[in-house]
């Protein structure tokens, strides 16, 4: 099994140009399908979700191949309308096809979605918005089977703003006959890129940042191009690596406003940071300070896809800093790992307690999701000693290349097949 292998301990220096988003790329990734045609995505992540979503496009009909960064998408020839079990079990994102497939031909069979154990990410918000179009669906058998002939655009107000409802929303109400509002919509950037995406095929969607969308069904569509944005969230892991290692970091390509709430905990903790258009520069000298306590909430809050790095990064911080997690059961699943090295961590429910140490040791560590394989890595560029990641097939799943980019700064990290 691939392990990732770091002598902690070292300064990190240096540019850095941030990869494309994942949470963004998927739903466009689903969204090419409204398109019977060619789209072109530049700046698309080579990432194994990205992959999985690429096998579930060709499995559907459609042809998908890579130019360079970019992705060529060509849904001319999509013929089937059923995600088999095992495609689905690969990521949990993959039901964000529920609404792009009943848009484009009107019938879906899936499967419940797999992906990082987080907890119950129930899709029942997914389910009752397509139910408000007109969708008709039912589960049998673990399959869930739609059919959705004649959807009509409504007014539709969901219960919490859920990112990935948001999404199916939309793609399906592309479909929808007439004009759907969308109301207590999800607010995050990854929303606007989708929109960015939708307008340039043809589609009518406008509102996105804010909790009102307004989608246009049954638009002429378009051969286009668009570029993904970057990531947020891994622009604050590195960020956070070199917060907690020390050092100075130019992240290139990234939005600044984007991640407000990151850093501002970041210059509370003692780094200097200054933003321009397009990129973000940050200073980390001497030992962090404990911060006020984290709250991750939907945007414009704290991510929780941003807090194990920011857990991470304050492991050695002076004091005591509480997360509170309001989004996700499950997601201190990490805090043992870290742990190991010599953290401080307590946990009670929802709320992680963490109270600086003076130091942190490299171990033998193993990742147990996504963004706690992300933590392990902020955590061992600071340790002493030499740390070893094992199943970082997770972290795999939304960056490209972290060996790579962590190399470009300075660290010694090498992987071992």
């Amino acid at each position: 099994m691939s392990q990732i292998i770091i002598q902690g301990g070292e300064r990190l220096e240096g540019a850095l140009r941030v990869q494309g988003a994942k949470n963004s790329v998927l739903p466009i990734l689903a969204a090419t399908i409204l398109h019977p045609g060619q789209t072109v995505l530049r700046g698309c992540p080579r990432l194994s979700d990205v992959e999985a979503s690429i096998r579930i496009l060709r499995h559907l009909g459609c042809r998908a191949r890579w130019e360079g960064d970019a992705l060529v998408v060509d849904a001319a020839p999509m013929s089937r309308w059923d995600i088999p079990d095992h495609l689905m079990r690969e990521m949990r994102s993959s039901v964000i096809f529920l609404g792009a497939i009943l848009a484009r031909l009107g019938w879906a069979e899936l499967s419940y979605p797999g992906g990082c154990e987080l907890g119950p990410r129930p899709i029942d918000l997914h389910l009752a918005a397509l139910r408000q179009l007109g969708a008709d669906l039912r589960e049998e058998g673990g399959q869930l089977l739609c059919a959705a002939q004649r959807m009509q655009g409504r007014e539709i107000a969901l219960s919490i703003p859920s990112v990935g409802a948001t999404e199916n929303a939309i793609l399906a109400a592309c479909g929808a006959e007439g004009e759907t509002l969308l109301f207590n919509a999800a607010r995050e950037p990854e929303i606007t890129d989708l929109q960015a995406f939708l307008c340039a095929i043809g589609c009518k969607v406008k509102g996105a940042g804010s909790s009102t969308i307004c989608i246009a069904g049954r638009q002429q569509t378009r051969d286009a191009e668009h570029t993904v944005m970057p990531d947020r969230i891994a622009a604050a892991t590195w960020l956070s690596a070199v917060a907690a290692a020390g050092g100075e970091v130019e992240l290139e390509q990234v939005n600044y406003r984007h991640l407000s709430t990151v850093t501002a905990a970041l210059h509370e903790a003692g780094c200097h940071i200054s933003g321009g258009e397009g990129r973000v520069v940050l200073r980390s000298n001497g030992r962090l300070r404990a911060i006020s306590p984290v709250r991750t909430a939907p945007y414009p809050g704290f991510p929780t896809d941003a807090q194990a790095v920011l857990m991470a990064a304050l492991l050695r911080s002076q004091g005591t800093t509480v997360f509170v997690e309001n989004i996700f059961e499950n997601r201190y699943r990490h805090v043992d790992e870290l742990r190991r090295m010599g953290a401080d961590i307590s946990v009670a429910d929802r709320v992680a307690v963490v109270t600086g140490t003076k130091a942190l040791y490299g171990a033998s560590v193993r990742c147990t999701d996504l963004r706690g394989g992300a933590a392990l890595l902020v955590a061992g560029v600071s340790a002493g000693g030499e740390t070893r990641i094992g199943d970082i097939q997770h972290i795999q799943r939304g960056y490209e290349d972290p060996v790579r980019d962590l190399t470009t700064l300075g660290a010694s990290i090498r992987l071992e097949e």
